[in-house]
């Protein structure tokens, strides 16, 4: 390997420390024998000469005291300088012997030593300190006052980070803990002011000594949900910005430090469910997997939390190419162990799935592969009902001929008393495989663990159908929040189309880890709560999505997050009711009351079912008239699903 020459300027910069330290060694042999034995003689020179210029030249070598960046000195370098002096007096210590001269006291060396140390490490801390002194106090001026939020290992990065990036432009005047027991510490030197629910007394505290914050700094990477939102709150009351820092990993002294908007992901993400981990890792490890809709929001998110457990082989399935190479790509950096498949495949080519199960014969199916987006159904509704029904019904059959045990269908809020074909044809889905489910359970399907293996069907058992039901997700696509972002860039406005317009929300890594944890109860168990008994009435899980979010309210959030102000800076303008859409969504209808399963975050209805064959001919008679371009179809839906209205307008949330 070519070694690099040092310039000119690095070897100037290595004798004028050695210059120094030579100097500061002459100086700490006099005057270490003068406090050993006061009442020494006369001193020879080789004291300066061995002193200064060999001893500690050789003893400082292995430690390269002579290459050391004073300005930057740390805790290695005064490591290094106390090396140095340790090895710099214990030569000189033989030198005088090997000479003959005698040792002034037998504590000299030690003496000697700690003379080193303190004359060559005070300058190198001291110049330090003088330089950050003066680069603080020369752009004291256009420093930012800032408060961080955390007082744990996030903050110290930040801190260090900070330190050493003098293109910042922060002063760090104090902290915040996440805990009481914190408050009237130090790190750093610098004070932890008091607790984060205590931010207003705090504030008034700063305010009346002149030194308010310009911004909190959200330096806790898991500081998220209610608490951050109640902390943003506070600070806008007193017209102060919050801001996140970097992940403490992306905090490297080589980089500018890049403060970021908080997302509105961190105000609504709720603390993590706590999964069935042994569960899961039985459903999947050592399995074929299959993922329908793969390179989508919610089946990218779904291969992604499967690869982390171990399948024998995760399938990818997808009709559009470059989504299916973006998910593969991605699992290939994050998991190469796992054996992966990229399938490219139209759910509603049955001839093309069947061939696709039978080759790749999966043990459990995902079935993410859906239009979702209600305007586009409802001006493609033939499209719709082949992909989200028909397509449905092939992916299950296709799965139960290839002998898998078991299908989750990722399912939507909005098939409760839909009032889009989009919602009624996922409710259409939801009542296939409701219907092969209760036949399965009927026939005391049930799943066993197999020796040596992962969890196996029972003999004879059929395929058991999972259906997982939740509301909107956080930065999916045709999801409001990226919408608003794209609006924001362009500096508003950003639409709503109803001021009374609301929601449920969740975010993807939330939704879809539910999705697995319902995936095993399903699996694992032969009744559910509510779900009757001996396999009677089908049951749905519904997760729990939380209080549901005004749209307005979430495009005002977004725009005060942004550094705006709504109505000033940013416009929000109304644009109505697109068809088929809805002012609120529903997770329950109004006959089938939530029963709990047991496992937070998770519930279960039981709707409407009828049976497999009976839904299955009618949506054989749906796909012909869709495939022949009848309208009709639209009305064989809605004799499929009677709550079925197309009338938005007319309805009005609950009181």
């Amino acid at each position: 390997m070519r070694r690099v020459k040092p310039s000119q300027r690095s070897v100037n910069r290595i004798l004028v420390n050695v210059a120094l330290d030579g100097a500061l060694a002459a100086a700490a042999a006099p005057l270490a024998r003068w406090i050993a034995d006061p009442g020494g003689g006369l001193l020879h020179p080789l004291w300066f000469l061995a002193g200064g210029g060999i001893t500690l030249l050789l003893g400082g070598l292995p430690f390269r005291l002579s290459q050391q960046y004073w300005r930057f000195s740390g805790l290695s370098d005064l490591v290094g300088v106390v090396g140095g002096s340790i090895a710099s007096a214990a030569l000189f210590a033989m030198l005088l012997e090997a000479t003959g001269f005698s040792l002034p006291t037998i504590t000299f060396p030690a003496v000697h030593a700690l003379t080193l140390m303190v004359l060559l490490g005070a300058p190198r801390v001291s110049y330090r300190l003088y330089r950050g002194r003066t680069r603080r106090a020369s752009d004291e001026a256009e420093l930012q006052r800032v408060v961080l939020v955390g007082a744990g290992d996030a903050a110290d990065g930040f801190i260090r980070a900070a330190s050493a990036d003098s293109s910042t432009g922060l002063r760090i005047v104090g902290l915040l803990a996440l805990a009481d027991h914190q408050a009237g510490r130090r790190m750093h030197n610098l004070p932890i002011l008091g607790a984060v629910e205590h931010l207003p007394e705090v504030l008034a505290r700063l305010g009346e000594q002149r030194r308010l914050p310009s911004a909190l700094i959200v330096t806790e990477p898991d500081f998220l949900g209610a608490p951050l939102a109640a902390l943003i709150g506070q600070a806008e009351a007193a017209g102060i910005p919050v801001r996140r820092a970097p992940r403490p990993t992306a905090l490297t002294a080589a980089e500018r430090i890049e403060l970021r908007p908080v997302a509105i992901e961190d105000l609504l993400n709720r603390p993590q469910v706590r999964l069935d981990r042994p569960g899961l890792e039985r459903m999947i490890e050592g399995r074929r997997v299959l993922v329908t809709g793969a390179g989508g929001s919610i089946g990218s998110e779904i291969a992604r939390q499967l690869a982390a457990w171990g399948p024998a082989c995760l399938v990818l399935l997808d009709q559009s190419e470059y989504a299916l190479w973006q998910v593969d790509l991605e699992l290939s950096e994050l998991w190469p162990a796992v054996q992966r498949r990229a399938v490219i495949a139209d759910i509603r080519d049955e001839t093309r799935m069947r061939a696709v199960f039978a080759e790749q014969r999966p043990a459990l199916v995902f079935h993410a592969a859906a239009l979702k987006h209600v305007p586009m159904v409802e001006a493609n509704p033939l499209e719709g009902l082949l992909t989200n029904a028909c397509g449905t019904r092939i992916v299950a059959d296709a799965a139960r001929a290839a002998g898998a045990d078991a299908m989750v269908l990722i399912s939507t809020d909005k098939a409760v008393n839909p009032t889009s074909l989009m919602g009624a044809s996922k409710r259409v889905a939801e009542m296939y495989c409701q219907a092969l489910d209760i036949a399965a359970r009927a026939g005391g399907a049930g799943m066993t663990r197999a020796d040596g293996a992962g969890m196996t069907r029972a003999e004879g058992a059929a395929m058991r159908c999972i259906t997982v039901r939740f509301g909107n997700v956080l930065g999916s696509t045709g999801s409001v929040v990226p919408l608003f972002r794209r609006q924001l860039e362009r500096g508003g406005p950003l639409t709503v189309t109803h001021p009374d317009m609301q929601r449920y929300f969740m975010t993807v890594r939330e939704a879809v880890s539910l999705v697995l944890q319902a995936s095993v109860v399903g699996v694992e168990r032969a009744t559910l709560p509510g779900a009757g008994q001996g396999g009677g009435q089908g049951g749905i899980f519904v997760l729990d999505m939380g209080r549901p979010v005004r749209i307005v309210e979430l495009a005002r959030q977004m725009i005060r997050l942004a550094g705006l102000r709504p109505d000033r800076d940013v416009q929000i303008v109304y644009t109505g009711l697109r068809p088929g859409e809805k002012l609120f969504e529903e997770l329950f209808h109004g006959r089938e009351p939530p029963v709990p399963t047991g496992h937070p975050g998770l519930l279960i209805a039981a709707p409407r079912t009828t049976d497999a064959a009976a839904v299955g001919a009618a949506i054989d008679e749906i796909g012909a008239l869709c495939r022949a371009g009848d309208m009709r179809a639209l009305d064989r839906v809605a004799l499929l699903v009677p709550e079925l209205t197309r009338d938005a307008a007319a309805l009005e949330p609950a009181e």
